[in-house]
């Protein structure tokens, strides 16, 4: 076999020219002279020992061999973009953008970061807050949520969300199953006389309706259910959308919350509230970390730093 060394830039003259059908076209693509493509392609034709264009009245015609190799030089860069492509992967900028659900960043994300950044002090890492609708038509929302976490995983390295399907072609690992459980203002529980299951229903309630809006049934109708007690309408006290909110009012005593207990651990183990009755129910819902393939050292760091955080927070 003859050991032919053509210069890519011949190569990609030659690509450019006989993709478009000109010399014209191809010196502007490629940012050079048109008489730049015409010397490059007559260097070529004359190191391969073949003509590759037949000059016309309006224009260039391919010969047989240009039409030949053509698709073979075309898969080549082809694969040559995909190893650059590839090495890319490894580079890292340094910066790393998060996105999640307002309450995970303000509750979990946020009081930990520092712990990361200690360790991976080069990294430069941004966290934004997202939610997603998930009021859509059951028959949609698989292939309408799979477009939006598709959408978000190329605006943050790492997504991560509140769900338990629909995450199309992504990168997926589940961050911690979930469960929730009742808790309240000690004050409120003692003074109260909060001491059977059935107590509750003498208390205002606050409520977290992070059930209704993606499980379609309120944490309290959960809970109360599996307390073997008929699921009742108790609307008073304030219905909040992010769990953080709830958890503030249930530390001001405002009433009592069904909610994720990993989400207030802070305030489980400084009294500010307790969790009356051992009842833990497991919910549908869990939190994933999404991202598309990548081979960057910062989005395998930090994957790595948040498993064993988030292990074992799930405990009420």
């Amino acid at each position: 076999m003859s050991d032919y060394r053509l210069p890519l830039t011949a190569l990609r003259a030659f690509e450019a020219s006989a993709r478009l059908l000109s010399f014209k076209n191809a010196a502007a693509e490629l940012h050079v002279t048109p008489t730049a493509i015409s010397h490059q392609i007559q260097q070529l034709e004359k190191q391969l020992g073949v003509e590759l264009f037949i000059r016309v009245h309006r224009g260039l015609e391919l010969s047989a061999a240009a039409q030949s190799c053509l698709p073979h030089i075309q898969e080549g860069f082809a694969a040559l973009q995909t190893a650059i492509d590839t090495v890319q992967q490894y580079k890292d900028t340094g910066l790393l953008s998060v996105s999640a659900p307002p309450s995970f960043a303000m509750r979990l994300l946020m009081p930990l970061t520092h712990d990361f950044l200690a360790v991976h002090p080069k990294i430069d890492l941004r966290i934004t807050t997202r939610m997603r609708d998930p009021l859509l038509v059951a028959a949609k929302r698989q292939q309408n949520e799979s477009d939006t976490f598709r959408l978000w995983a190329q605006e943050s390295d790492i997504v991560i969300v509140l769900g338990k399907d629909g995450f199309g072609d992504l990168e997926v690992e589940r961050l911690m199953p979930l469960s929730i459980t009742l808790v309240c203002n000690p004050d409120l529980a003692r003074s109260g006389g909060l001491h059977h299951i059935p107590d509750v229903m003498r208390f205002p309630w606050i409520h977290d309706d992070r059930g209704l809006k993606y499980g379609g049934v309120p944490f309290w109708s959960k809970w109360l259910a599996h307390a073997g007690l008929e699921p009742k309408v108790h609307d008073q006290g304030g219905h909040y959308t992010h769990a953080a909110l709830a958890i503030d009012a249930a530390v001001r005593g405002d009433g009592l919350l069904v909610t994720t207990p990993c989400l207030c651990q802070k305030e489980l183990r400084n009294g500010s509230l307790v969790a009356p009755f051992k009842l833990s129910v497991e919910i549908d819902n869990s939190y994933f970390l999404l991202n598309r393939p990548t081979r960057r050292p910062a989005v395998t760091q930090f994957k790595q730093w948040l498993r064993p955080v988030l292990r074992g927070m799930n405990t009420a």
